[in-house]
């Protein structure tokens, strides 16, 4: 398996908190890889570290082949991030806010509005975003993101507060964008998506990562009946969303 990403021995500490405690991952190309926990786990922290945002105090990521720190251009232009808060540029539509986040990357307005098609966003194209649905502005994030067709996505959270149906269509952008060979790297703390939708997934508590695999492979391997379980065994407490 040809690593998208390897990290290892990632840290990072806020006073005396530590986000982030010793995590390793390697990620395949090609794979959808989850990243699973609670709220407060540590992975907004570990996501923000390997996208390159955010320094880690000790240990090294790389992303296709490339250390994520410092910030490299060429790296960038690689690599496509849906941040847990989505940030539009204010009163643009939905054609704007895509066609202006392409001209970042030198992406003509025909790819733009190919994305915005690939979204199901072709209708609200002349929308502002302030009038968008939850659903349908984390589809524009995610179309932005994607703009300038990168190998390597990273989706920090992307269906929390929706529906139960927006968060289920958007399941299957996801699926479509990962089936067109992207790498995709999702965080949750939903275990039904990780299930649903990761080949692997690594299951986070208190900035660490206490297990990595496929979800049905984790349920065999500790002989109980979902990942909720999984969480039970590994951390000796009940799993809260």
């Amino acid at each position: 398996m040809t690593a998208a990403i390897k990290a290892e021995g990632l840290r990072k500490r806020y006073g005396d908190v530590r986000a982030v405690d010793g995590v390793g991952l390697t990620v395949g190309r090609g794979e959808f890889f989850g990243i699973l926990g609670p709220n407060g786990a540590g992975k907004t922290t570990t996501l923000e570290i390997l996208e390159g945002l955010r320094r880690p105090d000790e240990g090294t990521a790389e992303l296709l082949g490339q250390s994520s720190w410092p910030r490299n251009p060429d790296l960038l232009k690689r690599i496509g991030v849906q941040l847990q808060a989505s940030a539009f540029f204010e009163k643009l539509t939905a054609r704007e806010q895509i066609h202006t986040f392409a001209s970042l990357y030198g992406v003509g307005p025909e790819r733009a509005d190919a994305m915005l098609e690939t979204v199901g966003l072709t209708e609200k194209a002349g929308t502002r975003e302030d009038q968008l649905s939850g659903g349908q502005a984390q589809r524009l994030s995610i179309a932005c993101a994607l703009v300038h067709d990168p190998e390597l996505v990273f989706l920090d959270e992307p269906t929390t507060g929706l529906d139960p149906q927006a968060r289920r269509n958007l399941w299957d952008l996801l699926r479509q964008i990962n089936s067109e060979g992207r790498t995709v790297v999702l965080t949750t703390h939903y275990m039904d998506e990780a299930e649903e939708l990761c080949d692997r997934v690594a299951v986070m508590d208190a900035g660490r990562v206490l297990r990595t695999g496929p979800p049905r492979e984790l349920v065999a391997e500790l002989g109980v009946d979902s990942l909720e379980d999984v969480f039970l065994q590994l951390t000796g407490r009940e799993y809260r969303e």
